[in-house]
């Protein structure tokens, strides 16, 4: 994959638009992250749409890019801020303006179409900060 090619998919996902999961995802794709472990173009619109973009404002940086034909590894560094105080989110309960920090490596298995068939998430940090600056590593959160 070209690394302007996931560029723009960064870009699509940084502003919410779901359709660039049907455009990048494999129909049966893989997703392991942590625990956490979804297939399908489906798994993923559900898990963002559902868990993710009604409680955080969620923006992706990506400091290292490599790829070859059949799979990309990246730097993801991504930061997760809570739209609103939520009793209950996909990180427990959260305020308004907390963040939540990952940095992480993530490996993408690329198909004969040049779609996403499987996407491995590994772990450096995922640090949360809330609104008065008191940050603490979390671990795996999911």
């Amino acid at each position: 994959m070209q690394e302007e090619r996931f560029r723009e998919y960064i870009r699509r996902f940084n502003t919410e638009d779901d359709t660039a999961f049907d455009d990048y995802l494999a129909p049966d794709m893989h997703m392991k992250n942590g625990t956490l472990e979804f297939t399908g173009v489906d798994g993923m619109k559900r898990h963002y749409l559902d868990l993710i973009w009604p409680d955080f404002v969620e923006r992706l940086a990506v400091p290292r890019f490599v790829s070859d034909d059949h799979r990309a590894a990246i730097q993801m560094n991504t930061v997760f801020t809570a739209k609103h105080d939520a009793e209950e989110s996909l990180f427990g309960p959260v305020r308004k303006a907390e963040t939540f920090e990952f940095d992480g490596v993530i490996m993408y298995e690329i198909d004969e179409t040049g779609r996403f068939s499987d996407i491995l998430v590994a772990y450096n940090s995922f640090v949360h900060t809330d609104r008065d600056g008191n940050s603490r590593d979390l671990g795996i959160p999911h």
